[in-house]
């Protein structure tokens, strides 16, 4: 248990020190846009190397299959529901696209690996980093738009504490429900965070890469794939 919540909380650590970073300092568009660049084609690399394809191992097509639908209806009405939220607030959905993107590949992408913990199989140095790059670009696109669009640093920091913390949870849940999870079920939580993060990567994004480091993202983009799928292929 204790060791399960250590790595979730050195998981989870990135997505508050991405908010961190983004307090800290007033962070250039193109620079914003190429760590977001960066961001996505590490999230590519884990959605093909460490979701889908783990889910195909442990439970096959079917339930990934499920979970891929779910995750990506499930990011679609959040992210509408947010927009909603900025509708009455002009300000109120900025970067919280991203925010809601982490949280709901987070949690069950560190659920897995309690589960993975639990059933002794120890911990993949390569998923941990490949989480944390990841995690970082989010929460610091996150806040940066939220900051520049009025949000206050302290309503910043606490929301992705919360993030933080709910994720660093997961792990420990899923240690606590190891026995329970089948395959099947391992490999629809593998497809629900992927399919969460093609919806998020597609709408949120990479478009907001595109828009703020202009040509330049395609090649950071190339970048953060090969770093995260290097990791996730050392790891195996």
């Amino acid at each position: 248990m204790l060791e399960s919540l250590l790595w979730g909380g050195v998981a989870a650590a990135s997505l508050l020190a991405g908010a961190v970073l983004a307090v800290l300092r007033r962070w250039p568009p193109m620079l914003l846009g190429l760590v977001l660049a960066f961001g996505a084609g590490a999230l590519i690399a884990s959605i093909a190397f460490e979701l889908a394809e783990e889910g195909l191992r442990v439970g096959g097509a079917v339930p990934v299959a499920i979970g891929l639908a779910l995750g990506a209806a499930t990011f679609f009405l959040a992210d509408r529901l947010v927009e909603r939220i900025g509708a009455r607030d002009r300000d109120g959905g900025a970067g919280m696209p991203l925010a809601v993107g982490a949280l709901l590949d987070g949690i069950p992408e560190q659920a897995v690996l309690g589960i993975g913990l639990a059933a002794g199989e120890g911990v993949s140095a390569a998923l941990v980093v490949a989480i944390v790059l990841s995690n970082l670009p989010e929460s610091i696109g996150s806040s940066a738009d939220m900051l520049r669009a009025g949000s206050s640093r302290r309503h910043v920091l606490l929301l992705w504490t919360g993030v933080a913390i709910a994720c660093a949870l997961a792990t420990v849940g899923g240690t606590l429900v190891a026995d329970l999870a089948s395959p099947a079920v391992q490999a629809g939580i593998d497809g629900f965070a992927a399919g969460a993060l093609l919806v998020m990567l597609i709408d949120a994004m990479v478009p907001e890469a595109r828009a703020k480091a202009k040509d330049w993202a395609g090649l950071a983009t190339v970048l953060g794939f090969a770093v995260a799928a290097g990791l996730s292929l050392l790891g195996s």
